[in-house]
């Protein structure tokens, strides 16, 4: 059984009175005449803001369906913004070593430039995540036709996939985190996949400043599923440049050798002396122009296989961003994570003006193309089978 653990809300300390709060006391205005009230009293009468969610209008599809915006802010003011739209991060603002908060996730403000963007921001994608050759899979020995939307392969579950849907969606409110609960029913024969689908994906923001996203997903029929989410990334900010000085550290000896239609040949190879190596942390940039390839544009777009271990949500990823202190810490359920460096933005208008390498992407998934690859993990559910994946993203600084 494909089924993977999901985790539970972390046990975060609540934040107690600072010890400056403890020695001050409270004034309050009472019937005209000010009393002197002692600081635990006052911190009685007025208990420190815990996490909230709210939603918002965000605009409405062409056939008429209204999107929602939801802001989930924590008791540290830092936030997450998230779409019923595709299931999507639409910002990330965390604070700097200085305590300075800013958006590290890049999107839109508004639905109608989502509908018109190209480049899965912040999304999430399915049904299959990542590439399939030429839009193509037998199962049960029954084929199966995709579309082939990139070059002559199939990518991130087609012309209409899951990024491209308004989900149903509930606001999740705990007294150490917000969220949201998203679902979708996907119908037999989506987009050529077999089966009616259900799935969930829910994405709780902590007082820890942990974005905590859950996956879980049952089927009628045998089909195949990889989910993930496509946030892209930058640590000095939105808007600021580009990441190449960002540095990186993935816990992964192997990564999957790919053709010119990034498609993996089937073979696994060592990082170990390679453009690949982030065992140890490496600045983005310093290796990147390694990674040219036929006439793919320069930059990392592989996928690393996650070193295996006894933990049940290891810590896979570590990205440090020199300039601002931020960090973000990866750890997943998924076999494997595909490092994408926005090779393919190239500042037009319609993507947010962003250019090469202004962000990064750490797409915990399965491998790519495994439905053809039976040497791979598996990536069919069944229907007595039940899908459940999660992954953690945390943001500190240094």
């Amino acid at each position: 059984m494909r089924s993977f653990g999901v985790s539970p809300t972390p046990n975060v300390a609540r934040r107690g009175v600072s010890a400056s709060g403890r020695r001050l006391t409270a004034w309050l205005l009472i019937a005209g005449s000010l009393t002197l009230v002692p600081a635990q009293a006052a911190d009685q009468k007025k208990p420190e803001k815990g996490p909230s969610v709210t939603r918002t209008a965000f605009g409405k599809t062409p056939d008429g369906v209204e999107a929602s915006l939801f802001t989930c802010t924590n008791s540290k003011g830092a936030s997450m913004q998230a779409t019923d739209y595709g299931a999507r991060i639409v910002a990330v603002n965390v604070p700097d070593r200085a305590g300075s908060l800013a958006n590290v996730n890049l999107g839109f403000d508004s639905l109608e430039k989502y509908l018109a963007h190209t480049a899965f921001f912040g999304c999430t994608t399915g049904r299959f995540a990542n590439r399939i050759a030429r839009g193509r899979f037998s199962l049960d020995g029954k084929d199966y036709k995709l579309a082939t939307n990139n070059g002559p392969n199939h990518l991130h579950g087609g012309t209409k996939g899951f990024d491209r849907y308004v989900w149903k969606a509930t606001e999740i409110r705990e007294a150490e985190a917000s969220g949201v609960k998203f679902t979708l029913t996907s119908p037999d024969g989506d987009e050529g996949y077999p089966g009616k689908l259900e799935t969930t994906v829910t994405m709780l923001w902590t007082d820890a400043n942990e974005l905590i996203i859950g996956y879980t997903a049952v089927t009628d029929k045998p089909t195949v599923l990889n989910l993930t989410n496509h946030a892209y990334w930058n640590l000095s900010g939105v808007g600021t440049g580009d990441i190449l000085s960002h540095k990186l550290m993935i816990n992964s000896d192997e990564f999957l050798p790919v053709d010119e239609g990034q498609i993996p040949t089937g073979k696994l190879a060592s990082v170990k002396g390679t453009f690949m190596d982030f065992t140890s942390p490496q600045s983005i940039g310093s290796r990147i122009a390694e990674t040219k390839f036929a006439a793919l544009p320069v930059g990392y777009d592989h996928c690393f296989i996650i070193r295996k271990g006894s933990e049940r949500l290891p810590l896979i990823a570590r990205v440090e961003d020199p300039q601002s202190g931020r960090v973000m810490e990866v750890s997943t359920t998924e076999p494997a994570v595909q490092l994408y460096t926005s090779n393919f933005l190239d500042g037009d208008a319609k993507n947010g003006g962003f250019k090469q390498h202004s962000a990064f992407c750490l797409e915990t998934q399965h491998y790519p193309d495994s439905p053809n690859r039976p040497e791979f993990p598996s990536v069919v559910l069944k229907p007595a089978q039940k899908l459940q994946s999660t992954t953690v993203y945390k943001f500190s600084t240094k």
